[in-house]
Order: C-alpha cells, then structure tokens, then sequence
C-alpha cells in the first residue's frame, strides 16, 4: 500500500484524466508559499517526524492512514461533512457537485457560504488537493469515509452505500440483462455499458422519479427505511412481492447472502442530493445561564480557592508520618480512599480528585522503600513555604497541563482491572486540550456569565467532529426489509469513535466540576484569576485570543481576594479555641499538634483533650512551652481549666518509659507498675517485672506506647542512649521526586523557529531532486532532460568525470546536482555550488542544507549539470 501511494504521489494523474492544474499533491505543494507549508507542518505536526527529505517525501507522509486518521479527528464537524462528502462523490469532484451534495437541490445559502472555509481548512490540511473545479480528496482519507464497495458491508459516515458500478461487481451479465428489461432501459450484451446505463438511470431526477411512481406504497416505505442508512437490509428465502419489485429493478442490489443494498446513485435520489441529513455549517453558541457581578464571582472563587489549599494541606499532613501503603500492582487501596475521604469529609470521587492533583503537583509520591508508602515529597515543604496565592496557582498549573485524570478511578482498563487512584491507566492525553478549550469558552462569555453546560458541550462537540447527540451504543446493522420487521436500529459510531466521543464529554463536564472546585470558577463564573491562567495552556489552544486573558498573573489576581492570616486565637472557657481566620503558619503548625480540628470554616475551631496535648508534648515542647504560646497567641484570658490541663498531662507525661526488650516499660513509682501488671485491659501485652522499676512486654514499642495510651496513661518513647524520643509530624519524606510527566496527544506542536527551519530544509532538498539535469548520454543514446526525483536515480560518473566537472563549477561559480553517500550509507540528492576543490574534497555551498560542507571525492557517486534557469 505504500508503494502504490508512494507511486501515486509520484506518477502523473492529468495523463489518466486529462486537464491541466497541478497532477499530484507533491505537485501542488510545490506551488505553495512558504506560509501554507508552515501552516500545513502546524496543523499536522505529525509530519515533522523525521523533517522530510522533499515535498513529495511530504506528500506521500500526509497520505499515510495514521497521519491521515489524525489529522480528521481534528476537524470540526462542517469540515468532516464536506470530507465525507467529497469521499462518496466523483475523484475528482467539481465544486458545484460538492455543493449539491452539501446542500442538495433546493439550496441553503448558508451551507454555500461556509462551504469555502471548510474546503480551505481540508487544504490547509493537505487532505483536498486540486482546483475549484478538480477537487481530489487524498486516497487515503476516501478509503477510510466510505468504505462500503463491492463485497463490503460497512457503510459510509452519510449512510450511503456502494455505488452502482461497486454493487454490481461479479453480478452476472444475465441477471444485469434482466434489471435493464424491468426498468426498462435498452438491453446491452456489455457488462459496462449496461452498468453505465443503470447509473445513468439513478443519477436522472426525472427518470428516476417515474421509475418511483410506478412502485408499489410497501415498495417506497422500504426504500424509505434504508434512506439515510444504513442501507443494507436482509431479506428472506421468498422475499416479499415490494422488495421482489424492488430489486428487479435494481433499487435493491445483492450484497451477499440474505443481503441487499441500496445503491448509492438512488438513495441520493430519495435524499433530493443530499448526502447528510442535516449539516451544521456554524458552531452552535454558547448559551448564558446567569449573570453575577464580577465581584461576587472573584470573590466566591478566591474562598473556594483557599479551601483547595486548606484540603491539599490536611490531605497530606495526614501522610505526613508516612501515608497508606502501595499496592502491588501500584496505586491506592479502596478502603484507603475511603479513610481518606472520611478523614477529609468529602465524598471519594472529590477526594480522589485532590490526591491525584497533589500527585500531579510533585507534592505526592511513593517513597520506593521496602514496605512502599505513599508520603509528602520534598518539593510538599517548598510548596509550603510559599505565599497562599503561588501555591494556588502551582495547583492550578499542574491541574491545566496534567494528563492524569481522577474521573476514571473506578473504572476498568483494557485488560478489565479497576483503575485506583495514584495508580497506572489514569492517564488521558485529551485532558489538558479539554480543559483548555472549556476556560477559552468560558472567557468568551461576558465576565460574571455562567454557561449553560449543555450548550458548552454541543459546542465541544462541533469542534471535534462529533455527532450532536450521544451516541445510542449500537453499530450500524441490516435493516430488515422482508415480513416480520423488527423496530429500526438507531445509527451510531459504535466502536473506538464511540469511546473517544463519550471519554471526550466525560472530560469536560469533569472539568466543569474540577473549577468550580479548585476555585478557578466561582457560581460557574471564569474568576479574574481564571482568565489569567488562559495563559497557561497549550500552543495550540488560543481560540479564546489574547483580549480573553486578563493582565496579570493568576496569583496577582488573587491575592487582594484571599482571607489574609491571623496571628491570635480566641480561647473559650469549654477548652475550645477559635481562630477567626487562617492561621499563620507557625501558630497552625503548633495549634495543630495542641489541639484537635473539630470544624472548619471561614473560622476554623479547636478542642483542647488530653491526648491533643499528649502530642504536643511529644514532639518535644513542655508544658512551659504552651502556656507561653497560648498566652502569646490568645486575645482572650486562658481558662484555669485550660492550664490544670497542661499541667496534669504534663505531670503525667513521661512518668513511664518505653524501649524495646522487644519492648520494655520503665518507671520509678513501682506502685503504679503494679497497677498496670494486674490491669486485666494490659492482659494481651503479656508483661512481667523485670525489676521494681521495670517491666518487658511481647507487644512492640509502638503498639505498647499505643495500648497504654489507650488505658490512660501518658507513656513516653525511650531511645537507647535513655532519653525521651521526640516524634515530628514532618519525620517522613520521599526521596527527591519529580511531578508525573504529561502524556502527550501525539507530537508536540513545533514552534515558529522549527518550522521555518523544516520549511526551508524541505524547500533545499525538493531543489535537489527536482532540478533538471543537463541531457547525458547513455550508452550512445542522447537522453532528454529529466527531473532525479521522478525516478530516485543517483547521477552517476566516472571519477575523472566528477573532478572535472566540480573543477568546472568552482570556476564559473555555477551549481551541480551530485549524489552522496554518507558514512552510514545513506544516500541523497544535493544541489551544490563548488568554491574549491583540492586534497580529494569540494568545498561548496550546500543549496538543500543552506550552508558550506566539504564533501569527500570518494563518497560522491556522480555529478550532473542543472539545465539553464534551474540553479538556484
């Protein structure tokens, strides 16, 4: 198949059809200015890898069914049309047949007038080639939008089936004698002219219409029914006298066993021209939904905004001695998203969402030890030490360009296994283009507008070729058209399309979700700080235009609008503490370990308990310690019970001691040892005295220290050296961790500098295999001036005849076509202009490299003259 495409770029088509323009799409892309090469290489980058060596080396890449599948899943739904339009029309097809297919026969005056940008934009792509008149849709692109041909039951996109001269393939000249007979055409003994005939029939609007009057009302009902597609239908053994009428005739040809079909000249017919049901030459618009003013919706964003930090950060100080263990075939056990969502008292999709987004920040990872744990990264501690409003926009960064996506946690891969969070197959390499292209309508909207999301969607839709409706999840199937019909069979995609169409809406409505969340949208508004982060998304997504991003930078925008941090508390007399706003950072790091959260909110309230100030006395303060810190902190008096609180867990705290014997409890009150050993609670711990002031235990040091403190003593950890143990909230990190990197949509979009460099190296190296030689004779025989590139030959000569030759050119100061051979053995075409020559290497300027090499004698296989007028 490549060689024949590759031909087909190559070989003249006029010479078949007649005519003049451009005869292959190499030819026309050779007339193209370097701006439509650069547009072609931006809309296809695909195309870039490797640089090709020529235009025709570029003509036959764009005819490969993999670039050419991609670059038609990026049309807009008008734009596909008029591809499948031109698929089931004649190659090549004038533009007024393509109208008439586009518009059928009463017109639509805004079909026609959109009709031309389509086509540019099928140009553009190097998917039509050919002019106005002589449109030729690439071969490839054909293949795939109509399939249907004889012996081939998928039909086209339109429904439209195969064509006369297709259905009748292999059909005997007998049988194709007897539907001449009943639709009364002349007889003919030749196969072609009987075909032609029957065509001609079909494609005749008034001929057509009186074959139609003379059926039967079944007869018309059945072709009705097979209309818009699909067009095959199943009959049975003794089919019923409409269809026997029917395919007499010819309106019903065979298509296998069982099988008809509806040839495409006569469904054209019944559609009056028409090869869709319905086009959409515009995009549908954007509804409103509501209108806030631009101050409430700033606002509600920047709240919510804070709310994403507050989660982020509880999220993680909750792993922050080490998080959930790894599963074995990697990510987050179930019950451990659910203790998580519980933890953060959000439902487990929400939670799920904030993991991943932290995973996606670098602020999460696993920390690749042996008994493998999720944990903060060390990039959590930088992260943290930024001001609020840059460790949002970090979030919002990762969020716009991450390809991991938490909607699908839940689902199942190809191989049919759950997806969990933080684990493999969550990537979606379509997120950050739907995300982008959901803020870019959202701007296009009037400031403090919420959008109807149904209308956002359609419009995505529009955008990415895809049916108005969901699809029904059937694929097409035979109509059936003899006695006992069932109800007819919704047409749909069924397959990868339907996939790729569903995943696509489920992204955006996610989207919807994930900003009103992270706060990047407030009452479903784009916030100022939103407008600003247009600026983050990819190269190849500014529908929305410069005007829609707002100046600034996100975090600039925002910070005026994020509740500012306080330095007090407000203690109560029920050993409760309420800060009326968020708390700076060192009174939230020491308030979290004093007290226990009990609600959250614009004010965030504490609980004071004996184990809350159990773990502030672990980490290493005393009792001191806090009652400075409250005093310092608290605008309000300090409660008496408060202090005997400190003062008693305090007292307390460290009285016991516990190591590991496997584990040891040391205390100098061996009255209060006793107590424990004939505690029946301390039964399972299987203690024993070792002496009056010490006791061994089976149980390990962490589960002892965690069963005392349970029966109500305040134990403290013991090292080996006898000290206390001080334990940290920040004792666990991962080793340095890089964010997960994005899973591309295919090949990067190139930038300006690449692709005028691509264009220029394709320009040379189309010179070289396109300049036309001097005539060389050949065995005797004058050969005519002829192009390297039509058939890939090397100029070839003797030795003696290349020095010669380049001595001579690097005299006049002309330009030579040599062949080269490098020392991979690779070899090429190049249009040189030799400056000197000398020690068995030429010097010269390189046309097809755009700089001076020096080339070795050896390695250059021949040499040819450029004919007058074609050096450079």
């Amino acid at each position: 198949m490549t060689t024949e495409r590759n031909r087909e770029a190559r070989v003249p088509e006029e010479t078949r059809r007649g005519g003049s323009g451009p005869r292959t799409l190499a030819e026309e892309l050779r007339t193209r200015p370097d701006e439509e090469l650069t547009a072609l290489l931006r809309a296809r980058p695909d195309l870039l890898n490797p640089v090709p060596n020529d235009l025709t080396q570029l003509a036959t890449r764009a005819g490969t069914r993999a670039s050419v599948v991609r670059a038609l899943e990026r049309l807009d739904r008008f734009a596909l049309q008029t591809a499948e339009a031109l698929a089931v029309a004649p190659d090549p097809c004038p533009s007024g047949t393509l109208l008439t297919l586009m518009t059928g026969d009463d017109g639509d005056d805004t079909i026609a007038g959109a009709l031309p940008r389509a086509v540019a934009t099928l140009r553009t792509q190097a998917l039509v080639w050919g002019g106005a008149d002589r449109l030729h849709l690439v071969r490839t692109a054909r293949e795939l939008l109509s399939p249907g041909g004889a012996g081939s039951r998928p039909a086209s996109p339109t429904g439209l089936g195969p064509t006369v001269a297709d259905a009748c393939a292999g059909m005997s000249p007998g049988r194709l004698q007897e539907i001449l007979a009943a639709a009364g055409l002349p007889a003919t003994h030749d196969p072609v002219t009987a075909v032609a005939s029957l065509t001609a029939l079909f494609a005749d609007r008034r001929r057509m219409a009186d074959l139609l009057a003379q059926a039967p009302p079944e007869a018309q009902a059945t072709l009705e029914r097979l209309t818009w597609g699909p067009p095959y239908g199943t009959v049975p053994a003794t089919p019923a006298p409409p269809v026997r009428w029917l395919t007499a005739r010819g309106l019903l040809l065979p298509a296998g066993t069982g099988t008809v079909v509806l040839p495409r000249e006569a469904a054209l017919h019944l559609r009056g021209g028409r090869a869709h049901r319905s086009c959409e030459p515009l995009p549908p618009e954007v509804v409103a939904a509501a209108e806030h003013r631009t101050e409430v919706v700033d606002t509600t964003a920047a709240g919510q905004a804070h709310v994403a930090l507050v989660t982020v950060e509880e999220l993680l100080q909750e792993w922050d001695t080490g998080g959930p263990a790894v599963l074995r075939a990697g990510g987050l056990g179930a019950r451990d998203l659910k203790r998580a969502a519980t933890a953060l008292d959000l439902p487990e999709p929400t939670a799920a969402f904030w993991i991943e987004l932290a995973h996606s920040a670098g602020l999460l990872a696993s920390d690749g030890e042996a008994d493998e744990r999720f944990a903060p990264t060390p990039g959590y501690d930088e992260w943290r030490a930024l001001p609020a409003e840059e460790r949002w926009e970090a979030l919002a960064a990762a969020w716009l360009t991450a390809t991991r996506t938490s909607g699908v946690v839940g689902g199942q891969d190809a191989k049919g296994r759950v997806l969990s969070v933080l684990g493999p197959g969550l990537d979606r390499s379509a997120a950050p283009e739907v995300r982008a292209r959901v803020l870019e309508l959202l701007a296009s909207l009037p400031e403090g507008t919420t959008a109807e999301p149904e209308s956002l969607l359609a419009r995505l839709r529009w955008e990415h070729g895809l049916p108005r409706e969901e699809p029904a999840g059937a694929v097409d199937r035979p109509e059936r058209v003899g006695p006992g019909r069932a109800g007819r069979t919704p047409r749909g995609n069924g397959g990868a399309a339907e996939t790729s169409e569903d995943l696509r809406t489920r992204l955006a409505r996610w989207t919807l979700v994930e900003c009103e969340l992270l706060g990047v949208t407030g009452r479903g508004a784009l916030a100022a700080h939103g407008r600003a982060l247009l600026g983050a998304a990819p190269a190849d997504h500014q529908g929305a235009g410069p005007e829609a991003v707002s100046p600034g930078g996100p975090a600039r925008l925002l910070a005026p609008r994020l509740p500012q941090p306080v330095d007090h508390i407000l203690i109560q007399a029920d050993l409760t503490a309420v800060a009326p706003g968020p708390l700076e950072r060192p009174a939230a790091e020491v308030m979290g370990l004093l007290a226990d959260i009990e609600s959250k909110g614009a004010a965030t309230v504490y609980r004071f308990t004996p184990g809350s100030v159990r773990r502030a006395l672990d980490s290493g303060r005393t009792a001191s310690d806090l009652h400075a810190f409250l005093a310092t902190r608290s605008r309000t008096p300090v409660p008496q019970p408060l202090s005997y609180l400190i003062d008693d867990v305090a007292r307390r705290h460290g009285h016991l001691r516990v190591g590991a014997a496997s584990s040891y409890v040391r205390c100098d009150d061996d009255a209060l040892l006793t107590e424990i050993v004939a505690d029946r609670r301390a039964g399972e711990l299987r203690l024993r005295r070792l002496a009056p002031t010490v006791l061994a235990a089976a149980a390990a040091p962490d589960v002892l220290l965690a069963r005392l403190r349970a029966m109500g003593y305040a134990p403290a950890a013991e090292g080996d050296e006898g000290d206390v143990l001080v334990t940290r909230a920040d004792a666990h990190r991962t080793p340095p961790r890089t964010a997960p990197a994005p899973v591309p949509d295919g090949p990067p979009v190139p930038g300006r500098k690449l692709l005028t460099a691509a264009v220029k190296a394709i320009r040379a190296g189309d010179l070289a295999t396109t300049a036309v030689r001097v005539p060389v004779p050949a065995d005797g025989v004058e050969e005519g001036p002829g192009t390297p590139g039509e058939d890939g030959r090397l100029p070839r000569t003797t030795s003696a005849e290349t020095l010669a030759t380049v001595q001579a050119a690097a005299l006049t100061g002309g330009a030579v076509c040599i062949g080269y051979v490098n020392a991979d053995g690779a070899a090429s075409q190049r249009v040189i202009a030799p400056v000197r020559v000398e020690g068995g290497f030429v010097t010269a300027y390189d046309h097809t490299s755009d700089a001076v090499r020096t080339y070795p004698l050896h390695r250059i296989t021949g040499v040819a003259e450029l004919a007058d007028g074609a050096a450079p």
